[in-house]
């Protein structure tokens, strides 16, 4: 399935026009539909509504952000896949609806990987291990020392089951060889007043989540787990620095449309969805949300989707993840 999304991308490129002017003068006509998965007011829905507002500046046509919410974003990527191929309904997906959701959920009313097709990545953010300062332990080689020496009685938290947080927790388990207790919430809010409060002693999560309860000194930064520091906290390290190299667990977001969607129509999005995502102004309000703009081809996009779904299928195999009731 997964080498079929590759597929699907690689023939969009290879039917698009090596002009756009006529897909311009057809595309758009009438609004643009943007579906996304979660409720108004989170970080995936200001990406789109920012980048949105950019595009129908360009185009003249209205860009609509519809937030079709529940059973963890699935209720939203499904109304995306059901759109016509036309272009004029994309989904903003984050990487855990792209990535683990179809291993995740084995009754997922439409297939992922072939009834969606990619256009590009958007950006992405890094995601921040934080402990609460009770845990007596000031880097990643201590946290780790700690609970090895309370095997079973470290608790993590996160907004749910196959979230990218639960994942990360899991993937330091696996790495690090300890056992800290997953503990799921309904959602990031309360997971990180749980934090706070000390009734979970870690967590992995997006750091423009978090970095307010650091800089308050509420939560101690321990390790940044994307590739590379954090501009925002540039004097914590990452996980891979601090011994366990290739650790990476990144949040993303990208859009994606339904698949057979004209190859000139995929092209022209992804042109002018990059240029929309590097306004300055753009740039300077994703900086301000902890995120990093990116905008890669289709078809390195759905690279990118096919080499993280083929990883967490094994992290989630090796950890027994099931959904969350």
């Amino acid at each position: 399935m997964q080498h079929a999304f590759l597929r699907a991308a690689a023939i969009a490129l290879a039917f698009a026009l090596p002009s756009l002017a006529l897909a311009e003068d057809k595309y758009p006509s009438r609004p643009v539909h943007i579906i996304v998965p979660f409720s108004a007011g989170g970080v995936a829905d200001l990406l789109p509504r920012l980048v949105g507002a950019k595009l129908a500046e360009k185009w003249g046509q209205a860009v609509v952000v519809e937030n079709k919410v529940g059973a963890s974003g699935n209720i939203g990527m499904a109304a995306g896949a059901a759109a016509e191929p036309d272009g004029y309904t994309l989904v903003l997906a984050p990487a855990g609806n792209l990535t683990v959701n179809p291993t995740l959920f084995h009754n997922l009313p439409f297939d992922t990987y072939r009834d969606l097709a990619p256009v590009t990545l958007l950006a992405e953010s890094p995601n921040l291990l934080v402990i609460n300062p009770s845990v007596p332990a000031r880097s990643l080689g201590d946290l780790i020392a700690y609970a090895k020496a309370n095997h079973g009685k470290i608790n993590f938290a996160s907004p749910g089951a196959g979230s990218g947080a639960h994942l990360a927790g899991e993937l330091l388990d696996i790495d690090a060889g300890i056992h800290a207790v997953h503990v799921p919430y309904k959602g990031i809010a309360p997971a990180v007043n749980d934090l706070l409060g000390g009734t979970v002693q870690m967590m992995f999560a997006g750091i423009s989540t978090v970095i307010q309860h650091v800089k308050a000194g509420k939560l101690v930064a321990i390790a940044i787990a994307s590739p590379n520091r954090s501009k925002q906290l540039p004097d914590v390290p990452t996980v891979s620095e601090s011994g366990y190299p290739d650790f990476d667990v990144t949040s993303w977001y990208g859009l994606v449309v339904r698949s057979g969607t004209p190859g000139s129509t995929v092209r022209q999005l992804f042109i002018d969805v990059r240029e929309a995502l590097w306004q300055p102004d753009v740039v300077e309000r994703l900086l301000d949300l902890g995120l990093t703009p990116v905008s890669n081809r289709p078809e390195d996009f759905a690279r990118l989707i096919e080499n993280e779904s083929r990883k967490w299928a094994q992290i989630m195999k090796k950890a027994n993840i099931q959904p969350q009731p």
